[in-house]
């Protein structure tokens, strides 16, 4: 399962600290950062994350950050994101409380403490066993030319909708995506490519966990890399004779695949 999660914070370090973090769970999935209240909100309601960040206790007093941004999702929410709270110190903590925030971090922020933040939160939107489904019904991502909408986090069919015309895949069934000027080439397993007028940053905002971006110009689905080297700076692809190159802009999501790929049932000789 994966979910997304919006930061929403004025101190760019601490954005990069949290979305480092962040990083190295494989069921979180970055959608957006802003760094004020008029942001922060339209953010949420953009990309309505299961999780978000929020900085109480901003830096910048024009950003006008703080738990008055909870009380305005419940005019436009059915549903209330997760609210992380961050702040410099534990002051604020009683009326966090009042707030019903799900969790508080205090800065600089600790490996331990966010990792017990995510389990818990994972924990809490667990279904019980007994509740979950035999069978998952799939629902479509759809790539309109006049519209932006999310991903579904599994079992995600992708639909390419252009003038009436409706192409469905199955994201485990992609390759890579590969950037053109504005749009994007989206390259099958069985050998087809698709374009879709999207931009290659469009896809990397609303893809699930699977897909990683590691080129100004490339995203890969994880499950079809079958040799990265990092001396020549590219990636295989299974079954295939492509090589990707990768940029060292996108270097720690290189060492995440490895990382993943290195988790499961592995054998290093």
């Amino acid at each position: 399962m994966s979910y997304s999660y919006v930061i929403i914070n004025d101190n760019q370090e601490n954005v990069l600290s949290i979305q480092g973090m962040a990083d190295g769970f494989q069921s979180l999935h970055f959608a957006a950062s802003a760094n004020n209240y008029d942001d922060g909100l339209n953010a949420i309601l953009e990309y309505q994350p299961q999780l978000v960040f929020l900085e109480i206790d901003p830096k910048d007093k024009a950003s006008k950050l703080s738990l008055s941004l909870i009380n305005e999702l419940y005019r436009y929410l059915k549903t209330i994101p997760k609210i992380v709270v961050t702040a410099k110190n534990g002051n604020l903590a009683l009326e966090a409380i009042k707030h019903e925030v799900f969790d508080y971090l205090v800065a600089p922020f600790e490996l331990n403490d966010f990792r017990k933040t995510v389990l818990k939160f994972e924990k809490s939107i667990s279904l019980p066993v007994s509740n979950v489904p035999t069978e998952t019904i799939q629902k479509p991502l759809v790539i309109d030319n006049d519209q932006s909408l999310k991903a579904e986090p599994e079992q995600l069919t992708i639909c390419i909708k252009s003038y009436g015309d409706y192409r469905f895949i199955d994201a485990k069934d992609i390759l890579y995506f590969q950037a053109d000027n504005n749009s994007t080439d989206i390259h099958l397993n069985n050998g087809e490519m698709i374009t879709a007028f999207k931009t290659l940053k469009h896809f990397e905002n609303v893809l699930p966990s699977q897909f990683y971006r590691i080129h100004n110009s490339y995203i890969v689905n994880i499950n079809y890399v079958s040799r990265i080297h990092t001396g020549n700076t590219v990636c295989y692809i299974k079954n295939t004779t492509t090589k990707l190159p990768f940029s060292k802009s996108y270097k720690a999501n290189v060492d995440q695949i490895i990382a993943v790929i290195s988790s499961s049932n592995y054998l290093e000789i």
